[in-house]
């Protein structure tokens, strides 16, 4: 070939090379160039699929599956651990009834055993009044003590394997003491004791009324389930004496007094302070632990505070 045949060629490469890229027409070159174009549509179109709301969608539908199955393996976990703690309670109660002793209730079955205790004291068991007629001089401080320590009363009667029965005696409900029960005392209009704006002398025969006084001259003995014991609902910072002693003395009452005296002696303090006045809640310890154990000295233990400054009398200093 002449010079001039190899410049024609190289002129012709040249000239195919820098022409346009446009549709692929015959010949090996051509269908290279059409390779490539196809290969960069595809390219773009999976670019126009990543970012096409479509394929939001579809990751978002994704990512709340993904949600989901997490949930479902939370759920699936409670469920096993509900199931595991279920198993163990009945193996705890299998080894507790093999083993004798008392097996674990749920609160609703202490709650409706509570209520059945109760309402049979109420029909057997022994009665306490709680004087409630000599409020209208209290301040408003001590009817809010005298509202905690009915509070505390009925909390210990509803623990009692022997409860009492609970009345309220000289209370009316639109009284200031009843407006600080409420107040005070979560679920108060629900307890299960008798209301009465009645006087306790007109409630029941006076011959069978006992009244628990400090200032009585007759230590009470032992617990009659035929009478009613009257404890007088006075909280009374300047301490007046001997007024619930003088009120049973008007209707001709028996009264009687804890036996402090009998099993307690009294203890040696800086202040030379000696109290027998004791609160509604802590008069009531010492009557329902007597009723459960008939023992003394264990019932005073339960309701006389060492501020009282008294201990029994068999007590190592």
């Amino acid at each position: 070939m002449d010079w001039k045949s190899e410049d024609s060629a190289q002129g012709t490469v040249s000239q195919a090379l820098q022409e346009p890229e446009g549709l692929p027409e015959a010949g090996s070159e051509d269908g290279l160039s059409e390779n490539f174009q196809l290969l960069q549509l595809d390219v773009d179109y999976e670019h126009q699929e990543e970012t096409s709301p479509a394929n939001s969608a579809a990751w978002s539908s994704k990512n709340v599956q993904r949600k989901q199955r997490h949930w479902e393996r939370i759920v699936s976990s409670k469920k096993s651990k509900r199931k595991q703690e279920r198993e163990r309670r009945k193996a705890k109660r299998a080894e507790d009834s093999a083993n004798g002793t008392c097996p674990q209730h749920s609160k609703r079955f202490l709650k409706a055993l509570t209520k059945e205790k109760l309402l049979e004291a109420k029909h057997s068991g022994p009665r306490l009044c709680v004087d409630l007629s000599m409020t209208q001089h209290m301040s408003k401080k001590e009817l809010s003590r005298l509202a905690g320590q009915i509070r505390r009363l009925y909390g210990s009667n509803k623990k009692a394997s022997r409860p009492f029965w609970i009345f309220l005696t000289g209370f009316s409900t639109d009284s200031p003491l009843y407006e600080e029960c409420l107040r005070m005392n979560d679920g108060f209009s629900a307890y299960l004791l008798d209301v009465t704006e009645e006087d306790c002398f007109s409630l029941f025969p006076l011959e069978t009324l006992v009244y628990l006084t400090p200032d009585s001259e007759h230590p009470l003995e032992d617990i009659d389930q035929s009478a009613v014991y009257i404890i007088g609902g006075l909280v009374d910072e300047s301490i007046q004496k001997k007024v619930t002693f003088q009120k049973a003395q008007e209707h001709s009452v028996r009264t009687a007094r804890l036996p402090i005296q009998e099993y307690m002696i009294r203890r040696q303090n800086e202040k030379n302070y000696h109290s027998e006045i004791l609160a509604i809640n802590q008069v009531f310890d010492i009557l329902s632990t007597y009723f459960e154990t008939h023992n003394w000295p264990e019932a005073l233990k339960k309701g006389v505070s060492p501020g009282k400054g008294y201990i029994l009398r068999n007590s190592v200093e």
